[in-house]
């Protein structure tokens, strides 16, 4: 079994309302698939009713503590000394999130410490993924 990192961290939706709303979310970083943290949200909060899970690079959150980082739907960025903005956009519209840079630093280090930066890499089978890949392509 692989190490897991899962974390409840709260945050805070932005919007037009007088006060963001709170909301919990879970962030887990798998050592099986060491690239990735998810952003778990609860079916409560959700359009669909059902849990909704955001996965995106584990170096795009630890960047964008430091400076604005990401393309595509996944974005984020410092606010100041003690906050961090994570924008999630989707078909369905955009979210965008205040979340505590220590809670997140928090979690970006247990992280590194069940898998560290320089062996991200190391722990993932190439072959065996490209073998997939390809061998789905074909059939």
């Amino acid at each position: 079994m692989f190490p897991t990192v899962e974390q409840s961290v709260p945050a805070h939706l932005i919007s037009d309302a007088p006060q963001p709303a709170p909301l919990p979310v879970t962030l887990t970083y798998r050592a099986d698939d060491p690239l990735a943290v998810r952003m778990v949200f609860p079916a409560a909060v959700s359009l669909s009713g059902t849990t909704v899970t955001w996965t995106f690079a584990r170096g795009l959150l630890d960047a964008g503590l430091h400076t604005p980082s990401g393309t595509g739907d996944v974005h984020v960025w410092p606010c100041g000394r003690t906050q961090t903005m994570v924008e999630l956009r989707s078909p369905e519209g955009v979210a965008l999130l205040r979340f505590a840079t220590g809670r997140l630093r928090h979690f970006l280090l247990h992280s590194y410490a069940t898998v560290p930066a320089e062996l991200e890499t190391r722990t993932i089978d190439i072959d065996s993924g490209l073998a997939s890949l390809l061998g789905e392509a074909r059939g």
